[in-house]
């Protein structure tokens, strides 16, 4: 009987069947080709039957060319770091979708000169915070605290509370950040308490700035006082306010969270923040402020090292001009809302499903503490590892030995999905 394996299909073979050379084109011939030559192996050794080599080819190779995975963050976190803090808007997708071609990032196209980089979305920013008298753009918040000090205090004194030295996220502290471009930190209080006096009593001719820190990803109770930023601006120095999660504008649901309109009015000169976070843009750092400020920022040398590319341009702009991002759907979804839609996709997935009111949060490093009401499918916790490893991957969190999907952060045309990617990992459990 002649050997079975001699049937085993040659490689360019394989790679002309139509639906591979398509996928040749989605994810590049590299990627495909040794995913064929692994299935070819496999047939040659007699685990996959030569006639079945192009369908497995396909179904090994990835959907997309990005090892990247769109999930479901059903995990209470609104803004949650390791899913990729805030997701894009529509609008924003669809910007990020036209820039990623030939653009007009720095062209004029009626005299046909160059033109100033990302000037619209500049000017959607300055609007929407009209308070600001200059507005720029880094790639992260931590490179904004870092180009303000570069700029405006290498080799000088910057004054800032023991209580505020905080580390955000990864491990990443504020003191070393400063200290790492030149800033020499002058602390002043203690870890609870610090009043004005405190900062009187050390500012002088090499202060450059006072640094206000909000500690956004803790919070201190008890016998504890800070200095407000109106307060900190009858010093006589600049004060830069660093906010981090990016409210842009006081929010009804958020009251106690510092917002850039706000500080600047109160007297700050330069406000800075991340885009990726109660914003609801890209990962990018906003500066906001006074004008001859922010523009001897933009002008500084190392503002080049963290420019922003024409992606995150589009898609700040989008986010800032477009319709209401998820992150602030989410935080105006009403509970009674969200519990009617948990009741929805319970019954149509039967049994153990059963909807329940939750508490959620707002995460990335805004408004620690604050609880938001919810509502949440609950499963049995056994099932958490296997949504996680589906093919739409769906994150809840077990809180007292139960699965919670809560809804806060689901889109509601996603909760079709979430239901069938529940009842294939119930009908495996079974």
């Amino acid at each position: 009987m002649a050997d079975p394996r001699r049937r085993t299909p040659r490689t360019d073979t394989v790679l002309d069947a139509p639906d591979v050379r398509a996928a040749c084109t989605r994810l590049g011939r590299t990627r495909v080709k040794a995913t064929v030559g692994e299935v070819l192996e496999a047939c040659r050794q007699g685990r996959v039957e030569p006639d079945d080599v192009v369908p497995v080819v396909l179904a090994c190779l990835p959907a997309a060319a990005t090892s990247l995975r769109r999930v479901v963050n059903a995990t209470g976190v609104v803004v949650h770091t390791n899913l990729g803090r805030a997701p894009l808007s529509a609008s924003a997708v669809e910007a990020v979708t036209i820039a990623s071609g030939a653009t007009d990032v720095e062209l004029d196209l009626v005299s046909g000169r160059r033109g100033p980089r990302g000037s619209a979305a500049l000017a959607a920013l300055a609007a929407a915070v009209p308070d600001a008298g200059g507005v720029h753009v880094v790639n992260n918040g931590a490179a904004a605290l870092a180009l303000v000090t570069c700029a405006l205090a290498f080799g000088r004194e910057v004054v800032v509370a023991r209580g505020e030295l905080v580390e955000i996220g990864d491990g990443f502290r504020v003191p070393e950040l400063v200290e790492s471009v030149g800033g020499r930190l002058r602390e002043v209080g203690t870890t609870n308490r610090v009043r004005l006096e405190d900062y009187r009593g050390v500012v002088g001719e090499q202060t450059a700035f006072v640094l206000k820190v909000h500690p956004s990803n803790f919070r201190v109770e008890g016998f504890t006082s800070t200095v407000a930023v109106g307060d900190l601006a009858t010093l006589g120095v600049p004060v830069v306010a660093d906010i981090g999660s990016g409210l842009l504008a006081p929010h009804p649901r958020l009251p106690d969270e510092p917002d850039a309109a706000s500080y600047l009015r109160a007297g700050a000169t330069v406000v800075t923040a991340s885009g990726d976070k109660l914003l609801g843009g890209p990962q990018c750092g906003l500066l906001l402020g006074d004008a001859e400020v922010v523009q001897r920022l933009r002008r500084h040398p190392f503002a080049r090292a963290l420019r922003v590319d024409k992606l995150t341009l589009a898609a700040l702009e989008a986010t800032l001009t477009g319709p209401t991002t998820p992150v602030a759907a989410a935080l105006a979804t009403s509970p009674e809302d969200l519990l009617h839609r948990a009741e929805r996709l319970a019954a149509s997935i039967g049994e153990p499903a059963r909807p329940v009111a939750s508490t959620a949060a707002v995460g990335g490093g805004g408004a620690p503490g604050v609880e938001l009401p919810s509502a949440a499918v609950a499963l049995p916790a056994r099932l958490a590892g296997a949504l996680r490893q589906g093919p739409l991957p769906v994150v809840g969190h077990v809180e007292g030995g139960v699965l919670l999907l809560d809804l806060i952060a689901v889109p509601e045309e996603s909760d079709a999905s979430v239901a069938d990617a529940v009842r294939t990992v119930l009908g495996q459990d079974s």
